[in-house]
């Protein structure tokens, strides 16, 4: 396991128009994704530790945006040989299991992995309704231990998203597994 670190990305950068599959087939639209307000874009997976500890947070933050507005997908770029934890058919298993209640989708080609600079497991884009990234950072400041959380920093960027104040200034990197890339 490689422990990376989010690339920095201009706020304002536009997010690259998608199309991608979740694990059953269906074809989901970028264009589609968005709430009134925003859309919370996670790429993630279903083996790497850090992505595992947050996943339940992640369910539960989502439930509580989606009356804000905001909408959340999560996108798997692991569709490796190598990494059968990762596969459509593990993702639906635990769609069910873990009680996934927005799409998470197939990104087999890892385009858009690639066209949003993503760099590890989690990797946490929010973006405004003008689909204009306004936060890319870590969910919280305890990735491991949900108990010792002191600042949420994705929630805090949330509410200000929906206040209509500017981004936050100080945006702390997501970390996680390196993606797993195919030659």
């Amino acid at each position: 396991m490689s422990l990376l670190e989010s690339e920095k990305i201009p706020l304002g950068s536009v997010l690259p128009f998608f199309c991608l599959p979740d694990p059953k087939g269906k074809i989901h639209s970028s264009d589609h994704l968005f709430g009134s307000t925003g859309l919370l874009l996670v790429i993630t997976c279903n083996h790497c530790p850090y992505a595992q500890a947050i996943w339940p947070r992640l369910i539960r933050f989502a439930g509580e945006i989606l009356s804000l507005g905001v909408k959340t997908v999560a996108i798997n770029p692991n569709i490796h040989p190598g990494y059968p934890e990762d596969s459509p058919e593990v993702m639906t298993q635990k769609i069910g299991e873990w009680g996934i209640d927005f799409p998470y989708l197939v990104d087999e080609s890892q385009e858009v992995a690639k066209n949003l600079k993503a760099t590890c497991t989690p990797d946490i884009y929010l973006y405004d309704s003008d689909r204009k990234l306004f936060y890319h950072g870590r969910m919280d400041d305890n990735w491991k231990n949900e108990k010792q959380i002191s600042r949420r920093e994705l929630e805090y960027a949330v509410h200000q998203l929906v206040k209509g104040n500017p981004s936050p200034i100080n945006q702390m990197p997501s970390m996680g597994c390196s993606i797993k890339w195919r030659e």
